[in-house]
């Protein structure tokens, strides 16, 4: 049994579902890494998103690619927010992975007003990737979002630009703020409408670290229950349309992909209620407070 598949907005490519988040390679050894690529196959994902800020991710998938040529939607990212840093940023992330051209690049994290402002100009980062677009180094154009601002922030990009896909938070606590809820569904509803493939992070994350935790892998804590992740990979997946990327805790990418290939049932208000009372979970970002990685 392999992972249900999407048309990924507009761009013609049914994606998985479930997209690989490729943060999880950043510091790992590339025979552990190896291994977990190729666990991507045994579940039918198609779709990799990686980032020229993801450590040596890029590098270790290289090989990788080779060895499966055309079998993935491939998708990366910059931070930078100038035309020719982006152009730069690009020419190398396509060095670092091998290929000639990438299926999607998408501005990192494209929040920050003054960051927006500077990428939406001329000579900024949108136009020069889109004449690389225009040149055939990348098929489409995506922006990406963490925190409480970036549904909203998102909209402004597309009433800018007709980006091919977005990228957000989604998890019950985020989703339980109902001014984060309400810009999430104009964004997702807009979307729709437009052929703008929505995908989604951070759907597992149990809490921030605190300073008495032993942090491994991610910046935030995970769900490490199977049930509790079952819950809240379903509490995506049984939103039409949406994608659900990966943890960069490798550990649980089993789980997440077991649970996309289960039978996906929207679970119940009450028992979100309980895991949020058990492992005493938490959004990831609140306005005002913590709006930020």
């Amino acid at each position: 049994m392999t992972l249900s598949r999407a048309p990924f907005g507009s761009t013609g490519h049914e994606s998985s579902r479930v997209i690989f988040g490729a943060a999880a390679l950043a510091v790992m050894k590339p025979e552990r890494a190896h291994g977990l690529l190729d666990l991507l196959l045994e579940h039918g994902v198609n779709h990799i998103d990686t980032a020229a800020g993801y450590g040596e991710s890029e590098v270790v998938l290289a090989p990788w690619l080779r060895a499966h040529p055309g079998r993935f939607f491939l998708a990366t990212k910059t931070r930078e927010r100038s035309g020719d840093a982006a152009r730069r940023g690009l020419e190398k992330s396509l060095e670092r992975l091998g290929v000639d051209s990438v299926d999607l690049i998408q501005l990192h994290n494209l929040v920050d007003e003054d960051d927006w402002q500077a990428a939406h100009a001329p000579g900024g980062a949108v136009e020069a990737l889109a004449k690389a677009r225009d040149e055939g180094l990348v098929r489409h154009l995506g922006v990406t979002g963490h925190g409480t601002f970036a549904p909203a922030m998102h909209l402004r990009s597309l009433e800018r630009f007709p980006f091919a896909s977005v990228l957000t938070p989604c998890s019950h606590t985020m989703l339980a703020d109902p001014e984060y809820a309400s810009d999430f569904a104009k964004l997702v509803d807009t979307c729709a409408e437009r052929g703008v493939a929505v995908q989604t992070i951070k759907s597992v994350a149990r809490r921030r670290w605190t300073d008495e935790d032993a942090r491994k892998f991610s910046w935030y804590e995970p769900l490490l229950d199977p049930d509790a992740i079952r819950r809240a990979v379903h509490f995506v997946l049984s939103r039409p349309g949406l994608f659900l990327n990966t943890s960069s805790d490798a550990r649980i990418l089993p789980l997440i992909l077991d649970a996309a290939q289960e039978t996906v049932e929207a679970p119940s208000a009450d028992a979100i209620a309980a895991d949020v009372a058990r492992y005493a979970m938490e959004p990831l970002f609140v306005r005002g407070e913590s709006d930020s990685i």
